[in-house]
């Protein structure tokens, strides 16, 4: 590693020492559990609606907080988008309902109707966030999804918080694309004096990110465990795997080989679509962070702490880790008529720490990750009923719980889909600060 890697590296990790999901808190302070959603696209760059509405629809929906994060644009200024295009991406209704949503008051419109000249205006955050924030009950936080790339393959990350538009930094490969936009946000971070979380979207899309890659990469603590676009490779294929495995993979290099915190995992919607019932549409997944406040700053301090968990439909009431008796432990919100399963994962210490590159079968060597050692993502329990438990016993290097309910997901993006939750990697921190 670089000097200014391994500085950076540094910095990051010593935001982890101490850290116990047991009482992650103040003291003295209340905290609650908030719903929301850091992946989101309006016609500020491939979506289909305007961002007045899709912030509208989390706000009917019950989010707390929502980011709004188009492809390399900030929406920042007003801009002028042809009726033509907004009716061929949202359906002959998208204009109307936007009318009757903000009133024929709110909504600009220059040019002659049913002529090119016609267009409608994209209002910028600053005008339009009061129409839609409510105090202590829905927060808009400034987002971005930097497009990046490598040659064909997409590196897209998104950033919460920013301040002003982060150009993609580019890179010769996969590694150095995403440390270097991870800089840049750490960059604009230190400048601005705010908090900014960077992680990285969907790393199976267009095959374009190896768990060797975000292992190597500890600078970027976070990505997406549950992205609900359709076309992101959520399961992997036969020489690629989900990103279940994905996970375990890259927190056994990162934990074992490179003594560095694990990554942490979030869901969310990745949602385009927003006129019917089928693409990209939103509610599928989400986080759950827990703070004392509806702020972004401290919501973002929460999650670099690991105080949150994803969700694609699972409400869990708590998360508990313990570092002194070193339990986890889980309380599920129960529903009536559902059961849920809940599997504690993790790669023991014993794991065989040889494996061969991967090869098809005529002995060719594929571009896809390594083969590992069945061992890496062991479920070391299963446990039925509202409030699982495990005890770790100090040969794991770490381990995860993931609930899986009964009842099937309303809006999947997969077959079959079952509702589910993912909690934060745990019992890592011992390893890598054994004070």
């Amino acid at each position: 590693m670089s000097s200014k890697l391994v500085w950076f590296v540094g910095l990051c990790w010593t935001s982890f020492i101490g850290w116990n999901t047991s009482s992650l808190a103040q003291d003295g302070e209340a905290t609650k559990w908030f719903k929301g959603n850091l992946h989101t696209h309006s016609l500020w760059s491939d979506g289909d609606d305007f961002p007045e509405m899709i912030a509208d629809w989390y706000v009917r929906h019950d989010y707390q907080f929502l980011a709004l994060t188009d492809h390399n644009v900030l929406g920042t200024d007003l801009r002028w988008m042809k009726y033509a295009e907004i009716e061929r991406r949202g359906g002959p209704e998208a204009l109307a309902k936007y009318r009757a949503r903000f009133g024929a008051d709110w909504v600009q419109e220059r040019g002659t109707p049913g002529t090119e000249d016609h267009e409608v205006a994209l209002r910028p955050l600053a005008e339009f966030r009061a129409r839609v924030e409510q105090p202590e009950k829905f927060l808009l936080i400034p987002g971005e999804e930097i497009s990046d790339a490598v040659g064909r393959l997409p590196i897209h990350l998104n950033a919460t918080n920013v301040t002003e538009v982060l150009s993609p930094a580019r890179g010769e490969t996969v590694r150095e694309a995403i440390a270097n936009n991870v800089r840049a946000v750490a960059d604009q971070a230190q400048r601005s004096g705010r908090q900014i979380l960077i992680h990285l979207n969907h790393p199976n899309f267009g095959w374009a990110v190896t768990p060797e890659d975000l292992a190597f990469v500890a600078e970027e603590r976070f990505f997406e465990i549950y992205n609900g676009h359709p076309s992101v490779h959520q399961l992997g294929d036969e020489t690629r795997p989900g990103l279940e495995l994905f996970w375990d993979i890259a927190n056994t290099l990162r934990i074992d080989r490179f003594a560095s915190p694990p990554l942490f995992g979030l869901g969310t919607d990745d949602s385009h679509d927003y006129h019917g019932v089928q693409g990209a549409t939103p509610g599928r997944g989400w986080i759950e962070v827990r703070a004392d406040k509806l702020e972004a700053d401290t919501l973002i301090a929460a999650i670099q702490r690991g105080d949150f968990y994803a969700s694609s439909g699972v409400t869990l009431r708590d998360v508990s880790f313990d570092r002194n008796t070193r339990q986890l432990r889980l309380e599920i919100e129960p529903q009536e008529g559902v059961a849920f399963t809940t599997q504690f994962i993790g790669t023991p210490q014993d794991y065989d720490r040889t494996w061969p590159a991967a090869t098809d079968a005529d002995g060719r060597v594929l571009t896809v990750q390594e083969r590992y050692c069945p061992k890496i993502g062991t479920v070391f329990k299963t446990e039925t009923g509202l409030t699982p438990t495990y005890q770790l016993t100090g040969d794991e290097l770490y381990v995860r719980a993931v609930v899986t309910s009964t009842r099937l997901h309303p809006n999947p993006s997969l077959e079959n889909q079952r509702e589910q939750a993912w909690t934060q990697p745990v019992g890592w921190e011992k390893r890598l600060d054994p004070r």
